[in-house]
């Protein structure tokens, strides 16, 4: 995985074309460009700073509209002598008259010429056909979707396909990646933004978008928004438990930090933050205890003593309000959110 602190940005091509459908074209374009900006701009937590540097690659620069309609106006062409870092093939509408063995020649080449300038390429769903057309998945493992294994085993014989497998790493370096059907773009995007961006990236991402299980509503992404306001004295309170909030009283501790009687010190911190003061420490230790679970080992009883309960049942009933889900489904979900797409277990060893 690269290091979190990295701040290069990563050349980032998407390849498009007539044939391609436009959902995760330019779902994963707009999110890629928001790595290390959106997050940072709403939760006012760290330096701005695009960690991907995304644009639309087609035949040539013209502006096209994909079959279903959609209009592209494309970055760069292919026969620019432009090298990425990342390229990326979304699924592609591949007509039963189409013989991929014959089609995209420009395309092929392009691929096969990024490759071999030392980018890593990816596909989404029918994409990989692409990437076999191209000649790279020749002896290697890849995945597609289903509804295309027939043209791929067809066609491509020498590809060693795994059509079981949502998300498919392969090839020297992991340097190959393959996704499994049209939504498996989260989870390569996921895994993209992990390895490039770091996890931290990636589970910022999970969180603003939802992106992974959604079944128990929306609670388990959310963050605690900040409220910017004036107050001056409020502001040293929160300054003050924001490093103490495992104090074993720290509403009394601010109302006294604060020289304020203890009811307009309840009335100023709600009007000012947007929260009573005890449902703000709540919020503050739940956010504690969600870094620990997403970033450590830890048991989570010790996780509620580290955040300042002492009683596992009345914390682990408090998290379950907060978040809508247990310390132990919110630990599975957002750890391997940055390490194997959205949740799911990885089919191979992840590059280190």
């Amino acid at each position: 995985m690269a290091d979190e602190n990295t701040k290069a940005r990563i050349r980032t091509a998407i390849l498009a074309l007539p044939e391609t459908t436009p959902t995760a074209m330019y779902g994963m374009f707009e999110i890629l460009s928001s790595v290390g900006v959106v997050w940072q701009q709403v939760m006012g937590d760290g330096q701005v700073f695009p960690r991907f540097e995304v644009e639309l690659v087609a035949v040539d620069d013209q502006p096209f509209c994909t079959l279903v309609g959609v209009p592209v106006t494309p970055g760069r062409s292919v026969v620019s002598d432009d090298v990425f870092d990342l390229v990326i093939v979304t699924d592609i509408d591949i007509r039963p008259d189409c013989d991929p063995r014959e089609a995209w020649p420009e395309v092929a080449e392009w691929l096969s010429r990024q490759y071999a300038a030392g980018a890593t390429i990816c596909s989404v769903c029918t994409g990989a056909v692409l990437l076999a057309r191209a000649g790279l998945l020749d002896g290697i493992e890849a995945t597609t979707h289903w509804m295309a294994v027939g043209i791929m085993t067809q066609c491509f014989p020498g590809v060693l396909l795994r059509p079981e497998r949502i998300l498919q790493p392969a090839g020297k370096e992991h340097r190959i990646i393959t996704a499994g059907g049209m939504s498996a773009w989260q989870d390569l995007l996921l895994y993209l933004i992990a390895r490039y961006a770091g996890e931290e990236e990636a589970r910022r991402a999970a969180k603003v978008y939802l992106l992974g299980d959604r079944s128990e509503g929306q609670l388990p992404f959310a963050a605690m928004l900040p409220r910017q306001h004036e107050d001056a004295v409020i502001g040293k309170c929160q300054e003050w438990v924001g490093a103490h909030y495992d104090d074993p009283a720290p509403v009394a501790r601010m109302a006294a930090l604060s020289g304020l009687n203890e009811r307009t010190f309840k009335r100023r911190f709600k009007a000012a933050t947007g929260f009573a003061p005890i449902d703000y420490v709540q919020s503050l230790r739940v956010e504690e205890a969600k870094h620990l679970l997403e970033t450590s080992d830890m048991p989570t009883d010790q996780i509620g003593r580290e955040v300042g309960y002492e009683e596992p049942a009345f914390f682990r009933r408090l998290f379950k309000r907060k978040t809508g889900t247990t310390l132990a489904r919110y630990r599975q979900r957002f750890r391997r959110t940055a390490t194997t797409g959205t949740g799911r277990e990885p089919d191979r060893s992840l590059p280190g």
